[in-house]
């Protein structure tokens, strides 16, 4: 197994911090960034630090001078990058009509634009490798949208689309793009759920005012009889990793909760897009 250089982005807990400590004991140089280093996630940083083969970064994921600068640092020490795994986001939830446009807009620059300025950071280091990973991690919701995460599905469901063409668009050049779409998991982010910030409209709503508390309760009821295990998204991403160049799957769901029904959505969509990738003239981009 050659040693990669792995970049992780939202590190300091969750799926982040497990793939973080998995993938560097493996032998592979990850480059794990979070925020805040020197603040609230010093203890984080200093403890993920102390991990051999770990180098944490102190990253803004809404700026995009810190994000070159994070991977300029890498290039400068590594003279490469052979995995990007965009892992950071978080979580607003609420009737959508209790969203601000400040929420819209903060919710989509971590969700979607942020992963994308790593993308731009890290194409021009792979495409002169010609060879490289980047993995998305996108959610179930991704897919479909639940009531009252209505915005926070809108984040995911942009970064897919970004992450299905791109797929396409730079397998030739050696490098795969990869969605991964966890489930509900017992992570941090979960209990860190935020809400939207207008809260005029909530009389209006009154009549389905309980249904966010059935949700709660519904999902803690399946997470007791599951109980999935975090670990699961990490070693999938592990799998990718390891994978061959070029047999990487476009999406892997990871959900044993609700995960067959988006497995099921996946392979309808599959089923036609080679086809209608051909109508459009493209269909050699499908090899």
């Amino acid at each position: 197994m050659s040693k990669k250089v792995v970049l992780i982005t939202g590190t300091n807990s969750g799926f982040g911090w497990l793939t973080a400590h998995s993938i560097a004991a493996l032998g592979h140089q990850v480059y794990a960034t979070m925020r805040d280093t020197q603040g609230k996630n010093k203890d984080k940083a200093e403890a993920l630090s102390a991990v051999p083969n770990v180098s944490v970064l102190d990253v803004t994921l809404t700026d995009d001078a810190s994000v070159q600068k994070a991977v300029d640092r890498i290039l400068s020490e590594t003279g490469r990058i052979d995995v990007l795994v965009n892992n950071a986001g978080f979580a607003l939830n609420g009737v959508a009509e209790s969203f601000t446009t400040a929420n819209v807009q903060a919710i989509f620059d971590v969700n979607t634009f942020a992963p994308w300025r790593f993308i731009k950071a890290v194409l021009p280091a792979m495409r002169q490798q010609a060879e490289g990973l980047i993995v998305n991690v996108t959610s179930g919701f991704g897919r479909v949208a639940f009531p009252f995460a209505t915005i926070y599905a809108g984040s995911k469901f942009g970064l897919e689309g970004i992450s299905e063409g791109l797929h396409y668009e730079v397998k030739r050049l050696g490098i795969d793009v990869a969605i991964l779409e966890p489930g509900a998991f017992p992570t941090e982010m979960n209990q860190k759920t935020q809400y939207a910030s207008d809260q005029s409209v909530f009389e209006a709503y009154q009549a389905i005012a309980d249904l966010p508390g059935k949700m709660i309760s519904a999902l803690g009821g399946a997470m007791q009889t599951h109980q999935p295990d975090p670990q699961m998204v990490a070693d999938a991403i592990i799998n990718l990793i390891n994978a061959e160049k070029g047999t990487r799957p476009l999406r892997t769901v990871v959900d044993p909760i609700t995960g067959k029904y988006i497995e099921a959505a996946n392979e309808a969509v599959a089923a036609q897009f080679a086809p209608g990738l051909t109508v459009f003239g493209m269909g050699e981009l499908l090899n």
